[in-house]
């Protein structure tokens, strides 16, 4: 006999049967009833209690990346939900699936503005996939099978279910609804055979990987094929994790901190192999290094979805096709028996590598060095957490990748990001170790989740990169407007005082040789530990000064 029981209760047990077994979230009145539900099902359903909507969400996304699986989110209506639409954001152009539940005010209150209203359905319909609102407590088992499934499905990306309170409230009797049968595109024999007649006729062929929908199995497979072919692979942006940078084939990442010999062998390559990446305009040098509409490089473009192959750019072959079965064809594809581009890939490589030699740094604190000394004491399986702004081309120019789901970044450049990374990767491997890097400006937009580390026990080694400014945007603005910046300069606290009240291990590190034995401390702390590195703001990005961008532009 099928049992009575309430929404908060169908919708626990609706995300348990998925798979779910953690929640973030800001505790709200709208879902009281969920979190009722949750409590007797604790021993199934883990609530991770956030500071911030936007820090839950960033939280419920980088699980969606670390696991595969849709990340979930619970937030209140109103303010709750507008604070949460940064993760939603973020999960869209990341593909990453993400389910994001909001409250709602009562059904018969609904159009009247009531308070903390909000037409839920408009407001994330431009960011989501699917949004969906449930007025009927029976309909939440289905309604949450078809978020999965539609978080899953193609493209992998974010779901908003809009849950009105007294939904959650009322009681029905309804059998639970287990997950739909997905459906993964795979490529037909007659794609694959051309894929092999284009790259019999390339010359200087570059492969990049990028997007959702990966896993270690899927990259191992497609660095199986990479390797056998000697075909070079580049990372699209912020997509490191996909191929193991030792590879002989990993030739390095497109996007901000590209190499400038990478963006010319982009423009120089006769074939492109486009995988899971929609060549965005970061990846491609905002569609400088790969021409849209039309690629003067012959393109293989493969992706989940048919409707991105000749959005943007009009393949000569397009595959629609998800990671994995695509990775498994291509990884049975015999090479020819020479290659006509052995030079062009070991080339490729020998600059990858030239490139992760570090230039002189001004200043006390040279960051290369600091990079060297991590590189030194971190394992392969170490998560790398950063947010948004020019202190992430440190890690992403000098961290070698070696494992799928060791990069935790977003593709949206949305700053925040790294400290809630950081703890949803604590919280799902509490044995790995996390590094979460900030820049002082990101740092403070999510700082207040040091609590949530606290109320959790999660320990993850965050480094706050300080240089006193917006540096992304004190560069641009030297660029265009040498000498009038406004608007760039940071007041900030004692960032290692901030975090010893959280009850974190915490040191300043001004100079370059204290920062090894800082690091060594931090990293047997045990607990929450973070490293307050005062860089100087000359050492604006990896490869140039402050000083050298303002006279370029000045007449």
């Amino acid at each position: 006999m099928t049992p009575s029981r309430t929404g908060g209760e169908l919708l626990a047990d609706a995300l348990i049967l998925h798979g779910a077994d953690t929640v973030t979230c800001v505790p709200g009145e709208s879902f009281l009833p969920f979190l009722d539900a949750a409590w007797d099902r604790r021993d199934r359903l883990k609530v991770l209690a956030f500071r911030h909507e936007g820090g839950a969400a960033y939280a419920a996304e980088a699980m969606g990346k670390l696991t595969g699986r849709p990340g979930v989110c619970f937030v209140g209506r109103g303010p709750g939900a507008t604070h949460a639409s940064v993760g939603v954001h973020t999960a869209f152009q990341d593909s990453t699936p993400l389910v994001l539940l909001v409250g709602q005010v009562d059904r018969p209150n609904r159009g009247r503005e009531a308070f903390q209203e909000v037409e839920l359905r408009q407001m994330f319909l431009p960011l989501a996939k699917r949004v969906e609102e449930i007025t009927d407590a029976a309909r939440l088992p289905e309604a949450v099978a078809r978020a999965f499934a539609a978080a899953l499905g193609g493209r992998p990306g974010p779901v908003v279910l809009i849950l009105p309170e007294d939904v959650l409230a009322e009681r029905a009797k309804v059998e639970d609804v287990g997950a739909l049968p997905m459906a993964l595109p795979h490529p037909g024999p007659c794609r694959m055979d051309k894929l092999v007649e284009l790259l019999a006729k390339a010359k200087r062929p570059l492969a990049v990987v990028g997007g959702g929908g990966w896993s270690q199995e899927a990259g191992t497979l497609f660095e199986k094929f990479a390797e056998r072919w000697h075909i070079p692979v580049a990372a699209a942006f912020r997509r490191q994790d996909i191929i193991d940078n030792q590879s002989p084939v990993y030739v390095g990442e497109l996007g901000y901190s590209v190499a400038p010999s990478l963006a010319r062998r982009v423009k120089d390559a006769d074939l492109l192999l486009a995988v899971g990446t929609r060549l965005g305009e970061v990846d491609t040098g905002n569609y400088t290094l790969v021409h849209a509409p039309n690629p003067a490089q012959t393109l293989i473009h493969v992706f989940p979805e048919a409707e991105e192959l000749g959005r943007v750019y009009r393949p000569a072959l397009a595959v629609v096709a998800a990671m994995l079965p695509f990775a498994r064809r291509v990884a049975e594809l015999a090479p020819p028996h020479d290659f006509a581009w052995d030079d062009w890939t070991e080339s490729a490589r020998s600059d990858h590598l030239a490139n992760r030699v570090p230039g002189p740094c001004p200043g006390a604190l040279d960051m290369g060095k600091v990079m060297a000394a991590l590189e030194s004491r971190l394992s392969d399986d170490a998560i790398i957490c950063t947010g948004a702004g020019n202190y992430t081309g440190w890690p992403q120019r000098f961290h070698r990748f070696r494992r799928y789901g060791t990069q935790l970044a977003p593709a949206n450049g949305s700053m925040g990001y790294g400290l809630p990374a950081a703890l949803a990767a604590k919280a799902r491997f509490p044995e790995r170790q996390v590094v979460a890097f900030a820049g002082d400006g990101c740092f403070l937009m999510t700082a207040q989740e040091l609590a949530t580390a606290k109320l959790h026990g999660l320990a993850p080694l965050v480094i706050v990169i300080d240089n006193g400014m917006y540096g992304t945007i004190r560069m641009h603005q030297e660029a265009s407007h040498p000498g009038r910046t406004l608007a760039t300069d940071l007041a900030n606290p004692d960032f290692a005082a901030l975090a010893r009240s959280f009850d974190g291990w915490a040191e300043l590190v001004e100079r370059t040789e204290d920062f090894a034995p800082a690091l060594d401390r931090a990293l047997a702390a045990g607990r929450l530990a973070l490293l307050h590195l005062k860089l100087d703001p000359e050492a604006i990005t990896t490869r140039t000064t402050l000083s050298a961008i303002r006279d370029k532009t000045r007449p």
